[in-house]
C-alpha cells in the first residue's frame, strides 16, 4: 500500500500521496488477477506473467490480438493519514489510455477518454482516513471507436495504414490515442492499455500548480523573462509564490480566487548565455525553480531567439529557420515513439537514440503526429543536447470530427500541450498535423464531397491556430505537413517554391534515386527509403527458416504492401543480386543509405533555397523492415553512418550537371571556410590520377561551386573520389561519386585487413586494402558504433576508426577484435 510521502517544506502543508507501483490487473473476459506496474501497460503485465508470448517474436502479433479486444481493470489500495486529508486534495491522471471510468472507494469519480491530457479531479471529501481503494475499468477502445464512427452524421474514413497485414482497421480518428498503436505502414498493432504519466493524490492548502511558462524577450546585453504561472484555487485566500533563476528570487503574496488565476513575473537576466543548435554553438541552461507553498517545480531554460523566416524572394517564399540571429539549415530527421510497448519506453532508451541523432550532426526532430507528446525528460534531454523540434499535433492521415464534444477535448489537449512544453528552447514550431490537407484526395468519401470535408478540416485547423497564437504567440504555428502556408489548403506535396515538402515519389512510385534531383524544395520534412532490418535483429524474431524476404513472417514484419519487393527490385536496378538471405540484408542498407544520400547531398547543394532536409525516419517503434537510419533498440544502420558524413557541416558533394560533374561546397556554420580539394579519378583497378588539387573558399552559411569535371574524363571503370582537408591541413571528409550503376563496374575481390590499436586509452581499427572496396563496413557484437562505416577504401591509404560504446558498455579491445567483421559490397554477390 502506498504511503503518503511529503513533498515541501513542513510548513506548508504541501504533500502527494505516490499511486505508481504495484497494482491488481482483472478482466471480467479472463480468469485470474494478475500483477501490473502503473506507469505502466497491459501488454507487459501479461508478458511478465506468462500469459502471452513476446508480440514482436514471428507472427504473435495475431496470437495476441485478443488483449486489446477485452476489458481490463487495475486496482490498488493506498493508505491516507491525517495529515495528508488536511488540505484540498486532486487526483492528478495523466496519459490514461484511453476509455476508462475511476473509482475511488468503488464511488465513480471521473471518466476518461483522451491519452494526451493531465486530468486533475478534485476528490476533498473523498479520500478516506486508512485504508482507500482505487480502481480504474478501461473500456475496449476499438469498440468504443467504432461506435463513434457509426453515429456520426456522416462518413469519416480511417487511414489505410491500419489495414497493413490484413489487419481491419481500426476508427483512431475518434478517439485521442496514439493512431499508430493501431499499426502503420511501418507498426505493429497492439492497441495497448494502461497509463503512462503521473499517478498521484496531491494536497494544497489552497491552490495548486496548472503551468508555467516562459516567454523571451532579446536585448543587445540582457533578456527579459516573463513567467506566466496558472494556478488552481479551491477557495478565495492568499499564497506565497516564488521563482528562482540565475541566482535572483522573486517572491509574491497574492490572492487568488476560486478556479484559474493568472500570474505575471518579469526578470531580466544579463550578459545571458545563449542556446545554440547541435553544431552551431553550445546549450547552456538555467534552472528555474518554482515555489508554492512546498509544492516545487523545477525547469531548464535556454535563452535563444528562434524565428522562421518566411518571406518572399526571387523564387516565392523562403522557409527557415533563424536562431540568435543567424540563418541555420536544419538537418535531422522524423521522430516516432520509441517502443510499440509502451513501458518500454524508457529515459535511458531514448537517450540513446538521441545521442544518436546528435552523433550524426542533427539538429532538429520533427515528432510525427501520428505518435505521442513526449513526456517531460524527452524535450529536457532535446535542451540539454541542442535538438530543435518540429512539434505536430497528434492527428495524421485521415479527417477528424469537427463536433463541439470533439474539439472542447481536443481544445484542452493542445492547451495542456503547448502550456507544458512552451518554456523549452528545443521547442520550434508547432505543426498542426501529418498529412491531413493531403488526405482529403484519398479516400472515396473525402473526394465525393470535397467541400464538406475541407469544411470540417477549417474548423479544426483554425482552432489550433488561435490556441497557439493565444498561448504561445512568439512561435510559429503551421497548418500542416505538408503545407504551403496559412490558409492555403492547396497540394503542398508537388510545389517545391514554398513551405515544405513531403516528397515520396521515389518510395512508393519507384522512381529512380535520381529524381530526387528533379524537385528543388525549400524544406524536406519527409522523404525516406526502406531497408530490412540488421541481420542479428532479424534473429531476434525469426526462426532459421524464417529468413527470407517472401517467408511468411518476414513479410509479416514488412507493413508496407509491396515494399519487400520494391527493396529487390530496387536492387536489380543498382546492383548485382546478392548471393544469400544475408547478403540481401547487408545490400539493401547500402541501396537505403545511397538513396538518402543522393536527395540530401543535392538538396543541400541548394543553399540557400533548401534549409531543411529531415528524412523518414531516425528509429523503429519495434523491429521491422522501414525507413529507419537506427535499429529496433538502436544500433546504427548503413544509414544513419552515412547521415553522419552528409549532415557534415563543411562538406563537399557532387552533383551532375548536363556534361560535368559539379564539386559543391557546403558550409553550415556561421564563418567563412578555406579548404584544401583534392578530387580523383579513381578506377576499379586500383589506379588514381588527380583532376583538381585547389583551395577553394565557401562564405558562411552559404554553398559554392569548387570545381567542374567534365563526365568525358571518367572512362568505363572510373569514379571520382575527393577528399577535403581545412586550413591547416586537418581532414575534414572524403566523398565519392559513380557516374553509373554500380552493378555495372566489376569489382575486385578486395582484401580489406583489420589492425587494433590503442590510442589515448581507446581501441582504434585501422583499415587497409589490396583493391578498391566499396561501403566496407566493420561491426562488433558489441553495443556501439565506429566512428564512420560504409566507407570507399583505396589501395595504399589507411582509415582509422574509433569506437563508442553505447548503453554503458566497456568493451576492451579483445572483445572487440573477437567479434569483429568486416564486409564490403564485392563480396554480396
Amino acid at each position: 500500500m502506498a504511503k503518503a510521502k511529503a513533498v515541501g517544506s513542513a510548513r506548508s502543508g504541501y504533500s502527494e500521496i505516490a499511486l505508481s507501483g504495484a497494482w491488481s490487473l482483472t478482466s471480467p473476459a479472463r480468469k485470474g488477477t494478475f500483477g501490473i506496474a502503473l506507469p505502466g501497460d497491459v501488454h507487459t503485465a501479461l508478458i511478465d506473467a506468462g500469459e502471452i508470448p513476446d508480440p514482436y517474436f514471428g507472427a504473435n502479433e495475431q496470437i495476441v490480438m485478443w488483449v486489446n479486444r477485452t476489458p481490463w481493470t487495475v486496482e490498488r489500495n493506498f493508505e491516507a493519514a491525517p495529515a495528508d486529508l488536511d488540505g484540498y486534495l486532486t487526483l492528478t491522471l495523466s496519459e490514461v489510455d484511453c476509455i476508462a471510468r475511476i473509482f475511488l472507494n468503488n464511488e465513480l469519480i471521473a471518466e476518461t477518454d483522451n491519452a494526451f491530457r493531465r486530468y486533475d479531479f478534485d476528490v476533498t471529501g473523498k479520500v478516506l482516513e486508512g485504508l482507500n481503494t482505487l480502481r480504474i475499468e478501461f473500456a475496449v477502445t476499438r469498440d468504443v471507436a467504432k461506435a463513434r464512427a457509426e453515429a456520426h452524421p456522416f462518413p469519416i474514413p480511417f487511414t489505410k495504414n491500419y489495414l497493413t497485414n490484413g489487419l481491419e482497421g481500426v476508427h483512431m480518428n475518434f478517439v485521442r490515442k496514439v493512431a499508430c498503436h493501431a499499426g502503420w505502414d511501418w507498426g505493429i498493432c497492439l492497441m495497448p492499455t494502461g497509463v503512462y504519466g503521473r499517478m498521484a493524490i496531491r494536497k494544497s492548502r489552497i491552490a495548486r500548480q496548472e503551468s508555467v511558462q516562459v516567454d523571451q524577450a532579446h536585448g543587445k546585453k540582457s533578456v527579459e523573462l516573463q513567467i506566466t504561472t496558472r494556478l488552481f484555487a479551491f477557495a478565495e485566500g492568499s499564497v506565497e509564490i516564488s521563482h528562482a533563476i540565475d541566482g535572483q528570487t522573486i517572491t509574491d503574496k497574492v490572492v487568488v480566487r476560486p478556479g484559474e488565476n493568472v500570474l505575471v513575473h518579469n526578470l531580466t537576466i544579463k550578459n545571458p548565455k545563449l542556446w545554440w543548435p547541435n553544431g552551431q554553438g553550445e546549450q547552456p541552461l538555467y534552472e528555474l525553480v518554482t515555489d508554492l507553498e512546498g509544492e516545487v517545480t523545477r525547469r531548464k531554460i535556454g535563452l535563444r531567439k528562434l524565428e522562421w523566416v518566411i518571406e518572399k524572394d526571387e523564387i516565392d517564399h523562403t522557409f527557415k529557420v533563424r536562431v540568435n540571429g543567424r540563418d541555420i539549415t536544419m538537418m535531422g530527421a522524423n521522430w516516432i515513439p520509441a517502443d510499440a510497448i509502451p513501458s518500454r519506453i524508457t529515459e535511458p532508451i531514448v537517450r540513446d537514440l538521441l545521442e544518436s541523432a546528435v552523433a550524426a550532426n542533427m539538429n532538429m526532430i520533427r515528432i510525427w503526429g501520428g505518435g505521442q507528446y513526449e513526456p517531460d525528460y524527452f524535450y529536457d534531454l532535446c535542451d540539454e543536447l541542442g535538438i530543435l523540434i518540429w512539434q505536430d499535433f497528434m492527428f495524421a492521415c485521415m479527417s477528424y470530427p469537427s463536433n463541439r464534444e470533439f474539439l472542447d477535448d481536443v481544445r484542452v489537449e493542445i492547451t495542456q500541450q503547448v502550456r507544458r512544453l512552451s518554456h523549452h528552447a528545443c521547442i520550434a514550431l508547432w505543426c498542426g498535423d501529418n498529412e491531413v490537407i493531403g488526405s482529403l484526395t484519398w479516400y472515396d468519401e473525402t473526394k465525393a464531397n470535397p467541400e464538406r470535408y475541407l469544411a470540417n478540416y477549417d474548423r479544426m485547423s483554425s482552432m489550433l491556430q488561435q490556441i497557439v497564437e493565444d498561448e504561445d504567440p512568439a512561435r510559429r504555428f503551421w497548418p500542416s505537413s505538408p503545407s504551403l502556408g496559412y490558409l492555403d489548403f492547396s497540394d503542398g506535396w508537388h510545389s517545391d517554391t514554398r513551405g515544405d515538402l513531403h516528397y515520396w515519389d521515389v518510395w512508393h512510385s519507384a522512381k529512380s534515386f535520381e529524381a530526387y534531383r528533379t524537385v528543388n524544395p525549400r524544406f524536406a520534412s519527409e522523404f525516406g527509403f526502406q531497408s530490412f532490418t540488421s541481420m542479428n535483429v532479424i534473429e531476434t524474431f525469426t526462426n532459421p527458416e524464417d529468413r527470407n524476404p517472401s517467408s511468411p513472417v518476414m513479410e509479416n514484419h514488412q507493413r508496407n504492401d509491396g515494399g519487400n519487393a520494391r527493396i529487390l527490385e530496387t536492387m536489380c536496378r543498382y546492383f548485382r543480386f546478392p548471393a544469400d538471405f544475408e547478403q540481401m540484408v547487408f545490400l539493401s542498407q547500402i541501396q537505403q543509405g545511397l538513396a538518402i544520400k543522393t536527395a540530401i547531398e543535392y538538396w543541400r547543394s541548394t543553399k540557400p533555397r533548401c534549409m531543411g532536409t529531415l528524412y523518414w525516419q531516425i528509429n523503429d517503434t519495434y523491429p521491422v523492415a522501414s525507413w529507419a537510419s537506427l535499429d529496433y533498440g538502436g544500433q546504427w544502420k548503413l544509414l544513419h553512418y552515412m547521415a553522419r558524413r552528409f549532415y557534415l557541416p563543411v562538406n563537399v558533394v557532387a552533383v551532375p550537371d548536363k556534361d560535368d560533374i559539379v564539386l559543391k561546397g557546403i558550409n553550415d556554420t556561421a564563418d567563412k571556410v578555406e579548404i584544401a580539394l583534392d578530387v580523383q579519378v579513381a578506377n576499379i583497378d586500383g589506379k588514381s590520377k588527380t583532376v583538381h588539387g585547389k583551395r577553394g573558399k565557401i562564405g558562411p552559411n552559404a554553398a559554392a561551386e569548387l570545381a567542374r569535371i567534365p563526365s568525358s574524363k571518367l572512362g568505363e571503370g572510373d569514379f571520382l573520389f575527393f577528399s577535403w582537408t581545412d586550413e591547416d591541413g586537418r581532414p575534414l571528409g572524403e566523398n565519392d561519386y559513380f557516374p553509373r550503376a554500380y552493378k555495372y563496374y566489376d569489382l575486385p575481390e578486395a582484401r580489406v585487413k583489420a589492425a587494433w590499436s590503442t590510442v589515448e586509452g581507446a581501441p582504434v581499427l585501422t583499415l587497409t586494402t589490396d583493391r578498391p572496396a566499396f561501403f566496407v563496413t566493420a561491426s562488433v557484437d558489441l553495443p556501439g558504433h565506429f566512428s564512420d562505416n560504409a566507407l570507399t577504401l583505396l589501395p595504399g591509404h589507411e582509415t582509422r576508426l574509433t569506437f563508442t560504446p553505447r548503453k554503458g558498455a566497456k568493451p576492451t579491445q579483445k572483445a572487440l577484435s573477437s567479434t569483429l567483421r568486416l564486409r564490403h559490397l564485392r563480396e554480396t554477390y
